[in-house]
């Protein structure tokens, strides 16, 4: 296919070349009507190129086909079959993705670090989950990914489940066996869902994990605004294979998302697709030069260590790691990631992907440039000479795995939007949450509808509340009180 082609970009370019008039949404009829100090901040072009997909991008009949063209160059880029474009995140595109495989009071097996999207699938759904234990690194207090053996056990468990989904790479850059769960699903017949959000990058360099749809996954979901050129929420889902009809996958897609999709979303989809396509392997040979000279540099500066695949890849962890995604422990300056965060942005206006409780991590692309990086080196030599400004750094009261897990006793349909209550948290104990109860980010729910909580992990939210945690899906997001399931 000729990839010099941007069927989007192209198509928007001749709508403003034919001097089209629309008497149709969007009512600022490209700017014109936009409040000017809207336009000072925003840009005249965004206004201008922001209108509808049909009649207006394409005719009322999409004739010209734009969408569908453009989603066939991306899938022809990275090896796909079938490649649907989502304006609305890839928290839509995972919802759809399970609804495309398992109907309500299925069963699917779902590796438990997912995003709270899956959660909100599985509430949508009303999805019965079979959870796959993550691997716990004791000495880190992380969790990696499930193996293979997990999903394996959970089949033999649960042979009527419709298929699995795990989460690979995670936020921390950290990744599964992609291979050997396909392998694992595919002896039974089942279907393999990817949440590869933070994974559009990898099909596009040699030196980077193993992306989906080459590990033999059917279904793959990436957030190209994650770790691509894509503006925020484009997302793209791709599928192979014949256990996943296209067509049921395009039908739930429908049923979820927007009838107004975002034609600068899916501009800037496809304009990612022809820079990668012509540009990648030399741009990602850069990034990836970059992050080995952060991470060089990063072992010379005192009580902050970046973690690499020595800390992460092994046996009982993690099958491959993103270099990209830079993760630096900061127990040594006797503080918290939360602390070191908010140090950066407040003191050297630097925002960084994401903090827990001992690290940072800061996430590299393609976009980052050597100027970039030494403002993240500065930041992170000067905030050990100012750690004593940071004050004591809060104790943070991590459960052991034991207690971290807590039991499925309801499916999160049910729990949710059955009757409920708010106690304060010390009474949650014992009781069947209703909410999601979720560290942000990086977003994977320490409690979930329908788990019986226990005092471990409200202690752990509380405690990591006071230490500058946000669980922002909370009801009260203090964690003061907790919604719970009315028991009959």
């Amino acid at each position: 296919m000729d990839h010099s082609q941007a069927p989007v970009l192209q198509a928007l370019a001749a709508f403003h070349e034919a001097g089209m008039v629309q008497f149709t949404p969007p009512g600022h009829k490209q700017g014109r009507g936009a409040d000017p100090r809207a336009v000072a901040v925003l840009g005249a072009d965004v206004f201008r190129a922001d209108l509808l997909a049909t009649s207006g991008l394409d005719d009322r009949r999409s004739s010209n086909e734009v969408l569908e063209r453009a989603q066939a160059l991306m899938a022809d880029a990275v090896g796909a079959e079938h490649t649907f474009f989502s304006t609305c995140g890839s928290s839509l595109s995972v919802k759809a993705a399970m609804l495309s495989v398992a109907a309500p009071h299925d069963k699917l097996v779902v590796g438990r670090d997912a995003h709270k999207s899956v959660v909100s699938g599985l509430i949508l759904s009303g999805l019965e989950p079979i959870w796959v234990e993550p691997r716990w690194d004791p000495e880190r207090h992380l969790a990696h990914p499930p193996a293979a053996e997990a999903f394996d056990a959970a089949f033999d468990e649960h042979p009527d489940a419709q298929g699995a989904l795990v989460t690979s790479p995670t936020p921390y850059g950290t990744c599964c066996d992609l291979a050997a769960i396909a392998d694992v699903c595919h002896r039974r017949n089942k279907p393999l869902l990817v949440d590869e959000a933070w994974g559009a990058h990898l099909p596009f360099h040699p030196e980077l994990p193993t992306w989906a749809m080459d590990a033999g996954a059917d279904l793959c979901v990436t957030s190209v605004h994650k770790m691509g050129s894509g503006l925020e929420q484009g997302s793209v889902f791709h599928v192979q294979g014949g256990l996943i009809d296209p067509r049921v996958l395009k039908s739930r897609a429908d049923l979820l998302g927007t009838t107004s999709p975002s034609v600068l979303v899916y501009a800037a989809l496809d304009g990612w697709r022809r820079q990668m396509v012509e540009h990648g392997r030399e741009l990602y040979d850069g990034a990836l030069a970059l992050a080995k000279r952060v991470r060089g540099e990063i072992a010379a500066i005192g009580g902050v260590r970046a973690l690499d695949r020595s800390d992460f890849c092994g046996p009982g962890r993690c099958a491959d790691l993103d270099p990209l995604q830079i993760t630096v422990d900061v127990t040594g300056l006797g503080t918290t990631g939360y602390q070191v965060a908010d140090w950066f942005r407040e003191h050297r206006r630097i925002n960084l992907h994401l903090s827990d409780h001992r690290r940072v991590s800061a996430q590299l692309t393609h976009a980052d440039s050597a100027d970039t990086a030494d403002r993240l080196l500065e930041a992170l030599t000067a905030v050990g000479a100012h750690v004593t400004d940071l004050g004591t750094a809060p104790r943070v009261s991590v459960p052991d795995p034991a207690h971290l897990r807590l039991e499925q006793v309801m499916l999160p349909r049910d729990a949710f939007f059955g009757p409920t209550e708010y106690v304060p948290w010390r009474d949650a104990i014992g009781r069947v949450t209703a909410e999601m109860l979720t560290p942000y980010p990086p977003g994977i729910p320490a409690a979930l509808p329908g788990e019986r909580l226990n005092g471990e992990v409200l202690e752990y939210l509380r405690s990591g509340v006071d230490a500058g945690m946000v669980v922002p899906d909370a009801a009260d997001t203090t964690v003061a009180t907790v919604k719970v399931a009315i028991e009959k």
